[in-house]
């Protein structure tokens, strides 16, 4: 009897153990500091009230060293992470390579196929979904109406650099502190790369030709980086080689850029009077294009959640992707703070939803902004390679880095434009050779 009832306790122990660790599975999420990602930490409250037995610990970096850490983690199968949050760069390769867990099982009442094509095929690899957008982008050019009606210039809806260059010399005023234009200056293959590969495919140029050969010695990328050096050194802020999509941000929410060109994302953050002092100034208007080139500098980009193969947690990790990612997140948004702060780029639902499109009077061009960038056609040329502002090999993260330290370098006054083209075009035909594109 003692026996038994020994037993009989034991196994009661171990049971009450069981479900201790089923009630603290504990998952860890990778992120940006982007402020999307900031305010969903701020919300777990509402995930803890449906999910207490799941707990969330964030590991919150900046873009360039958040790609660092989780490519590093998920090619060693380190484990360090149980949800990645990367882009439409990432998922196709990593999904391509088995290192993402297919998410074809989500439930019916998560409504996948309300996500918008241009953003979930970019995720999408043999019918396979690899990853949920948390938001999506393309860019377009935020500027100060009260600016530019001072200067006696109106924004075309559809400018081109001309349009720009000469709205950026009109509204500088820099002993008052106010610059015309603000771009990424800070390297990074998704930071001032990502802008100017943008840039160059409106300008006629292209990363590669068709025989995988780099481009930087052509006319349209010297075009590229000279127009770009010319508006960043008269018009542009200083210490300009150090920002990044955030220092912009905070410079435009200051009152202190007469034009951002950025992620179409940033136009809640512009317009919200909790943050920005010139929030009831801001128009809006299409990516440039050079013009008689019928291609414009807006890109395609979805910051996306998804979860490493081979984690220990995918249920939990599945369970969080869908509650950040659905479509009631967006409501608890649009009810905290307001229809037009909620997530965006993601869903046709939001984008046919008249409360959001009455709230947020940059939806229309947002939509039309994502869907004129095709990533299969990013250039007027002829290219070898899908994406637009990126290029969809593997390679691609390590050049486009070492790349964008040659320009940065230039923006700073190291170098020439000639001297940065110089270098482009020498490292990246030394890695291609090495990765055995070119001979």
């Amino acid at each position: 009897m003692t026996v038994s009832i020994r037993a009989l306790l034991g196994a009661c122990a171990l049971g009450a153990l069981a479900t201790t660790a089923a009630a603290e599975t504990t998952i860890t999420v990778a992120t940006v500091n982007n402020g999307d990602m900031v305010r969903m930490q701020s919300y777990m409250d509402d995930f803890y009230k449906m999910h207490p037995d799941i707990k969330v610990e964030w590991v919150t970096l900046e873009e360039n060293i958040l790609r660092q850490k989780v490519t590093t983690d998920i090619a060693t199968k380190g484990g360090q992470f149980d949800v990645l949050t990367i882009g439409t760069y990432e998922v196709p390769i990593w999904g391509k390579q088995g290192w993402l867990v297919p998410l074809n099982d989500m439930p019916a009442d998560y409504d996948v196929d309300d996500l918008l094509p241009a953003i979930r095929s970019g995720l999408t690899v043999d019918g396979n979904l690899y990853a949920a957008p948390f938001y999506g982008e393309s860019s377009f050019v935020m500027y100060r109406k009260d600016l530019m009606e001072k200067a006696g210039l109106t924004m075309p809806d559809k400018p081109t650099w001309a349009d720009i260059t000469k709205a950026a010399e009109a509204m500088t005023d820099k002993d008052n502190g106010i610059y015309g234009i603000c771009l990424r200056g800070k390297a990074g293959w998704g930071e001032n790369m990502a802008f100017l590969s943008a840039m160059d495919n409106s300008m006629g140029g292209s990363w590669f030709n068709m025989d995988w050969q780099p481009q930087f010695d052509t006319a349209p990328w010297n075009e590229t980086l000279t127009t770009y050096l010319d508006l960043m050194t008269k018009y542009g802020p200083p210490g300009a080689s150090s920002n990044g999509f955030n220092e912009n941000l905070a410079l435009f929410q200051q009152g202190k850029c007469g034009m951002w060109m950025d992620a179409t994302v940033a136009a809640s953050f512009v317009t919200n009077p909790k943050d920005s002092t010139v929030a009831d100034k801001v128009g809006f208007a299409l990516a440039p294009n050079k013009e008689g080139i019928d291609k414009r500098a807006n890109w395609l980009w979805a910051w996306t959640l998804g979860i490493p193969a081979g984690t220990k947690n995918e249920a939990a990790a599945k369970t969080f992707v869908e509650w950040a990612t659905s479509k009631h997140y967006t409501e608890l948004v649009a009810a905290k703070e307001g229809w037009a702060n909620v997530p965006p780029g993601t869903r046709t639902s939001l984008y046919e939803n008249p409360e959001y499109l009455k709230a947020a009077p940059f939806a229309q061009m947002t939509l039309e902004s994502i869907n004129a960038a095709d990533p299969t056609h990013p250039s007027v040329m002829d290219v070898p390679y899908t994406g637009v502002q990126f290029v969809a090999i593997p390679e691609f993260q390590a050049i486009a880095t070492a790349v964008g330290q040659q320009f940065s370098a230039a923006l700073a006054g190291q170098m020439t434009t000639e001297q940065a083209l110089a270098s482009a075009q020498s490292l990246t035909e030394r890695e291609m050779k090495k990765a055995g594109y070119i001979k």
